[in-house]
């Protein structure tokens, strides 16, 4: 029994319970809402290892809890709709969403799926107010940086590439791995992308503190290291 919290959030009623006795019996400790602000008050009451969250919903969208959410957690969400536009999993994806599953589907893909996400977050690591590396720490809560005690002013972007590589510290992580994560699966734009930002980073951390934090394997991606 894993014993993991996860709150769903979504208005079909059968399909919800359907969803939740399904993970009861997979060991899931579940909460079910029905409405988008019920959904919101739980997230801000509650401290859950997941969110899977409905896009359409009566009183605030899944697109909606998604942006706020992502203002003060990296929790993994996985959205679950009825919709299976393109535009629709960008905008599921834009707002914060690691993954996206459309519906119907079967139960063992959401479980992978779930699986896969967790995998990604290091298993409920992403949850720590304090990521470390070295002398480098990552206040998730409030989204400071800092090297020893120096402040490291950094882009969304830039933190959030900095946060996957330390939530994920010692891994090596593909471009394609990155670009996914950080930027999400429809990506469209220069391929040299995560290139580019990791010179930033680079430039804002290891260059001005005269440490190497992040590392290079060539031709396969980057990671962080404690030394």
């Amino acid at each position: 029994m894993n014993g993991k919290k996860i709150l769903l959030i979504e208005d079909e009623v059968k399909l919800a319970r359907f969803i939740e006795l399904e993970l009861k019996y997979e060991g899931y400790d579940i909460t079910v809402c029905h409405d988008g602000r019920e959904g919101m008050t739980a997230i801000n009451q509650g401290d859950f290892d997941m969110i899977l969250l409905d896009l359409m919903l009566p009183g605030l969208t899944g697109i909606e809890i998604c942006r706020r959410v992502r203002k003060f957690s990296r929790v993994p969400i996985i959205m679950l709709t009825a919709k299976d536009e393109v535009m629709d999993k960008v905008a599921g994806l834009d707002s914060g969403a690691d993954d996206y599953l459309t519906k119907p589907f079967a139960i063992e893909e959401l479980l992978a799926r779930m699986r896969v996400a967790f995998k990604h977050c290091g298993g409920g690591e992403i949850k720590k107010s304090i990521l470390q590396v070295q002398d480098l720490t990552i206040d998730v809560e409030k989204r400071v940086v800092k090297v020893g005690d120096n402040l490291v002013e950094l882009t969304k972007k830039e933190y959030d590439l900095l946060l996957y590589l330390v939530q994920n510290k010692d891994i090596v992580l593909t471009r394609e791995q990155i670009l996914n994560q950080v930027w999400g699966y429809s990506y469209i734009g220069e391929t040299n992308v995560v290139d580019v930002y990791i010179r930033y980073l680079r430039a804002k951390i290891d260059e001005t503190y005269q440490k190497k934090y992040i590392h290079t394997i060539r031709g396969v991606g980057y990671y962080v290291k404690d030394e």
